[in-house]
């Protein structure tokens, strides 16, 4: 039986970023040092396959440090931590490395060097999510002030509006920001935003990606996990750029086939935690179902490389 013809655009950039990259060989490169068990604390990056490969090498994760032995190293994950965290690894003299994203970190200094200047922090951001939490614990007890939505901008309670600044979490869908940021501005005139965007250049790409496939296909789908911010993101980008059926998968057992009866073309991406592996999966279970023609379309080109901390490349 012939099978019927099927588009698939395959957008690009997608997948791991510099920061996701790196995270995943910091405790590649520990475990190589010092051995198993290595612990980390929080899932490293947002995808279970990632995690489960990494626990079967020996990583154990945890979610907080009183779980960890002192005499293992322990590794803070891509998405950064409160300074609680670091000073009691120091008080309990453990070795530690922290995996946190560059792009994370410079928000974080960003954060303190506005609170030296006496600043009041609003952060955009998901609450709840470990780089808000992480961000949030860089200053003191109602430094930070969370924002959602526009809606929340209208009835946060500021101490001095005229001595304001405001950052955001790097993982956010850039249009949703522009607003919320607006509203700040509209609200605070004298709040002063960072010196570049804080939202990082992957998700920012990842993004522009799936605006330039979603008009082109029947349907979307994009490969990462339900936690993953990022992720969910490219969902409703994808929705809000004209695609009809946009959805998540973690991988391709995910896919519901019934769904997508009848379409001629899809469109895939992967968020910045999913390795391609996953991505190749689907690609050869919709050639299983379908005669697919694969075109690439690509936005950008990345070649951002983040180093490992030094204490990993020194000899043990």
């Amino acid at each position: 039986m012939t099978k019927p013809p099927l588009t698939l655009y395959l957008a690009a950039p997608r997948g791991f970023c510099a920061g996701v990259d790196r995270a995943i060989k910091i405790v590649e490169m520990a475990l190589q040092k010092w051995g198993a068990p290595v612990y980390v604390r929080h899932e490293i990056v947002h995808n279970k396959f990632v995690v489960d490969g990494l626990r079967a090498k020996g990583a154990v994760f945890v979610e907080e440090l009183d779980e960890c032995p002192d005499d293992r190293p322990v590794i803070f994950s891509a998405h950064g931590v409160p300074k609680s965290v670091p000073a009691t690894a120091d008080r309990r003299e453990m070795i530690y490395v922290d995996a946190t994203c560059p792009l994370v970190s410079k928000v974080h200094v960003e954060a303190q060097r506005h609170s030296d200047n006496g600043l009041q922090m609003i952060m955009i951001g998901h609450k709840g999510h470990p780089e808000t939490i992480g961000t949030i614990g860089q200053l003191p007890e109602g430094e930070v002030l969370l924002v959602e939505t526009v809606e929340d901008v209208a009835t946060v309670q500021v101490r001095d509006p005229d001595q304001l600044a405001f950052v955001t979490q790097t993982t956010l869908s850039v249009d949703d920001t522009k607003d919320i940021i607006a509203a700040l501005e509209e609200r605070f005139p004298k709040i002063v935003g960072p010196h570049k965007e804080d939202i990082c250049y992957a998700t920012t790409n990842r993004q522009e990606a799936v605006k330039a496939v979603a008009p082109k296909a029947d349907a979307l789908l994009v490969v990462g996990a339900p936690n993953s911010s990022n992720s969910r993101r490219l969902v409703e980008v994808a929705s809000r750029a004209g695609c009809n059926y946009a959805q998540l998968v973690q991988r391709a057992s995910d896919i519901d086939w019934r769904a997508l009866e009848g379409i001629s073309s899809i469109a895939i991406t992967a968020g910045a935690s999913a390795p391609e592996v996953l991505v190749n999966e689907v690609i050869d279970a919709f050639s299983d179902h379908y005669d697919v023609t694969v075109d690439l379309v690509e936005t950008a080109v990345e070649n951002v490389e983040f180093k490992v901390p030094r204490v990993l490349r020194q000899p043990a």
